[in-house]
């Protein structure tokens, strides 16, 4: 009888784990969309741009870097306003957490001191968008029950639909949304598609990623560099768009403290 090789064998267990885990897990399929844009880190420099819904659009720059410490399940981002000169200087800085609540800290050049973002401030509007504080960090696996709702194309990426329903009241007002549901990509484990529910259970906004790039070729970590947020209930909407993005594992410790965030 002839043998495979055990490379193969394995590469065939690694299928069969895929083909199980799309079929019955939609827990491990968002754990995996979770970990798939989890760079060590990078530094970007991009834009967001808002619209009113009226015709006016507000364009404002940005530099960001970020940096991931497995060990400790820990991920920072410090990100700075470049222009225009009403918003040049503010910053933003987050540290997230697995299993507690993340920290955010907001520095203001008008006030010249750090203020920490308390947590009924995370469904705040960011920078007078359509995102809040709380859609710019990574959602926590445990706050949410999963329900896996099918499979549906987006564009023309195949992907799982998903319902995520927060896990308890608080989580609902921490959030400010009474459900989501997803799509994830099958091939790649990017969202490609949100939409929110408001407490009423009614669509409040529908996010678009786009232009998905392969960052860390090693790992398999990936980055959309164009997330559009619209809202469905008051016609307006905010892109982020990354101008231009590196990867780099080795981004300084000292960008990520509230000293830095003053400078």
């Amino acid at each position: 009888m002839r043998k495979f090789p055990i490379q193969l064998s394995l590469a065939i267990v690694g299928i069969i784990s895929l083909n199980s885990l799309a079929q019955d897990d939609p827990k491990a399929i968002m754990q995996k969309a979770l970990d798939a844009m989890s760079l060590a880190g990078s530094e970007s420099i991009g834009t967001l741009i808002i619209n009113d819904g009226k015709g006016n659009q507000r364009v404002r720059k940005f530099s960001t870097a970020q940096k991931t410490e497995t060990a400790k399940n820990e991920t920072k981002t410090i990100m700075r306003f470049l222009e225009p000169a009403d918003v040049k200087g503010t910053g933003i800085l987050t540290y997230e957490y697995e299993n507690k609540d993340n920290d955010m800290w907001l520095y203001m050049p008008a006030l010249r001191k750090v203020r920490r973002i308390v947590s009924t401030e995370k469904t705040k509007s960011f920078m007078g968008s359509e995102f809040t504080n709380s859609d710019i960090t990574r959602p926590k696996i445990n706050d949410y029950t999963y329900k896996l709702l099918g499979a549906e194309t987006v564009g023309d990426v195949e992907c799982w639909k998903i319902e995520m329903i927060p896990a308890s009241k608080e989580i609902v007002d921490g959030y400010g949304y009474s459900k989501r549901i997803g799509w994830i990509g099958k091939a790649d484990f990017i969202s490609r598609k949100y939409e929110y529910y408001d407490l009423d259970g009614k669509l409040l906004k529908v996010m678009i990623t786009d232009k998905v790039k392969l960052l860390d070729e090693k790992n398999k970590k990936y980055q959309p560099a164009d997330i559009t947020m619209e809202n469905k209930q008051n016609g307006r909407s905010s892109r982020f768009v990354t101008d231009k993005i590196v990867f780099n594992p080795n981004v300084k410790e000292e960008y990520f403290t509230t000293d830095y965030l003053e400078k």
